[in-house]
């Protein structure tokens, strides 16, 4: 994976300088966490998404998370490094725009970019303030981590501006989430061709299992898309469904968050949710 070229996205820290920095004590973990850890280290450090680093001044733990095949994921903990960073404000696009300039196509292609945030470059002066911890040491990221506060804004940034020509006519882009649309079939393999072009000239990464092309149908953004037109993703309804009645505020703040991810399919969501928003109250 060779990475977006430089002269097309680089990630930088605009650090305040006012801002002393922070090296956080190493968090440790049992034997199974410190086994994904050094797992996750080499495969990181083989695709030479990071490096060793000496004497830094910012230093952050790492956080083991499960996925949902139960395998570990590693993250790294940069509140106080995002703390001191000021927010770009590069607007995202509108999911509700998005879904609804998807629906109604003959036939969809979904593409996944493999480890999209990391196929943009750190800045080299940038590297250090991503250093993390590990009980095998200290190392600092080449690429752009998950976990930075404004990676999202600069990712978008990019893809605007290499899909521009397609966006809206045959693509639509949400950070590393891509669909390639089309309204008549056999218009379809034209547009993929324009699509993987781009993707191609650029040297951006495409994770094929998560790929699918030339369907009827599928999910994008949380919804399902189909020619018909938009319907619910029954995993949303489920997590109502089997939610426990709340008993505290933070339980009903999550129902009523839960409930706005499909008040677009729910006739008077806000009368209905009245009840809710007086508890909460």
């Amino acid at each position: 994976m060779p990475g977006i070229p430089l002269n097309l996205a680089v990630h930088r820290l605009a650090v305040d300088s006012t801002v002393k920095p922070v090296k956080q004590k190493r968090r440790h973990f049992n034997m199974e966490g410190n086994t994904a850890v050094q797992e996750e280290v080499d495969k990181l450090l083989k695709a030479k998404f990071i490096r060793e680093f000496y004497y830094p001044e910012w230093i952050a733990n790492v956080v083991m998370v499960t996925k949902t095949n139960g395998k570990w994921h590693m993250c790294v903990d940069y509140t106080n490094l995002n703390r001191a960073c000021p927010k770009d404000s590069f607007p995202l696009p509108k999911i509700d725009q998005l879904i609804d300039s998807t629906a109604g196509n003959k036939l969809l292609s979904y593409m996944d970019v493999l480890s999209g945030y990391n196929q943009i470059m750190m800045h080299p002066n940038d590297q250090d303030k991503t250093s993390f911890i590990t009980g095998q040491g200290l190392y600092c990221y080449k690429v752009m981590p998950f976990g930075l506060k404004n990676a999202g804004a600069t990712y978008q940034r990019l893809v605007n501006k290499l899909f521009k020509p397609l966006i809206g006519r045959s693509m639509e882009v949400y950070v590393d989430d891509m669909i390639t649309k089309s309204q008549m079939t056999h218009q379809h393999p034209e547009d993929l061709r324009q699509t993987f072009q781009v993707i191609r000239e650029n040297q951006m990464r495409l994770n094929l299992a998560k790929c699918a092309f030339g369907v009827a149908a599928g999910k994008f953004l949380g919804f399902m898309v189909h020619e018909r037109g938009i319907e619910a993703n029954p995993k949303k309804i489920n997590a109502i469904m089997d939610l426990e009645s709340p008993n505290t505020l933070q339980q009903a703040q999550g129902l009523t968050g839960r409930i706005v991810a499909l008040n677009r399919f729910i006739s008077r969501s806000t009368d209905k949710c009245l009840p809710f928003f007086k508890i909460i109250k």
